[in-house]
C-alpha cells in the first residue's frame, strides 16, 4: 500500500513538473540581446482568434509576413528585426484588431499585453538595425497601407502563426 502512495506521489511531481515546465516559458536570445517569451500561452492565446481573423481576410493575394521573409534575416539583424516586427504589432496590428464578441477581445488584448511585455524586454537591447533589414519591415508596413485598416489588421492577426513559428524557431537554436 506504501508503494501505491510513492508512486502516486511520484507521478503527481512529475506531471506538475511538466505543466509549469510548458507555463515557465524560455529566454529567447538573439544577437546578444535576451527576452522571455511565453511561447505556448501566446499559442493558446492565438488559437482563440485564429478563425476569426482568417474570416476577415479578404485579400487573399496579399501577404504580409511571408515565412521566406521572416526565415531569411541576415545574421545579426535578428534583434531589430524582433524589435520591429513587435513594433509593428503592437502599434499597428492589435491597435485596429476589432471583433464584436468578447472572447476574441480578451484574446487579442491578451497577445497584444504578451507582445508589449516581449518588446519591453527587447527595447533594453542595443540593436543595430541594417538597411535591409529596415527595407524589409517597410515593405511589411507599404502592404498593410495598401489594404483597409480593418481589414489589414485582421490579415496581420490572421498570418500571426508565422511569426509564432519564428520565435519558436529561435527558442530552438538555442
Amino acid at each position: 500500500m506504501m508503494q501505491l502512495g510513492s508512486f502516486a506521489s511520484s507521478l503527481l511531481l512529475l506531471l506538475l513538473g511538466c505543466l509549469c515546465r510548458t507555463t515557465e516559458g524560455r529566454t529567447l536570445h538573439v544577437d546578444g540581446c535576451s527576452a522571455h517569451v511565453h511561447l505556448h500561452e501566446l499559442r493558446s492565446h492565438y488559437s482563440d482568434i485564429r478563425q476569426h481573423a482568417q474570416s476577415g481576410d479578404n485579400e487573399i493575394g496579399v501577404k504580409l509576413l511571408d515565412g521566406s521573409l521572416i526565415n531569411h534575416v541576415q545574421n545579426g539583424q535578428t534583434c531589430c528585426f524582433l524589435r520591429l516586427v513587435l513594433r509593428f504589432y503592437v502599434e499597428r496590428v492589435f491597435h485596429n484588431f476589432e471583433s464584436s464578441q468578447p472572447h476574441h477581445q480578451r484574446g487579442s488584448s491578451a497577445l497584444a499585453n504578451a507582445f508589449v511585455t516581449i518588446r519591453r524586454d527587447m527595447h533594453r537591447c542595443h540593436c543595430h538595425c541594417g538597411e535591409e533589414t529596415q527595407r524589409t519591415i517597410d515593405t511589411v508596413h507599404s502592404k498593410f497601407d495598401m489594404l483597409q485598416i480593418r481589414p489589414a489588421a485582421h490579415k496581420a492577426v490572421g498570418e500571426l502563426n508565422t511569426v509564432l513559428d519564428w520565435l519558436d524557431g529561435l527558442g530552438q537554436k538555442l
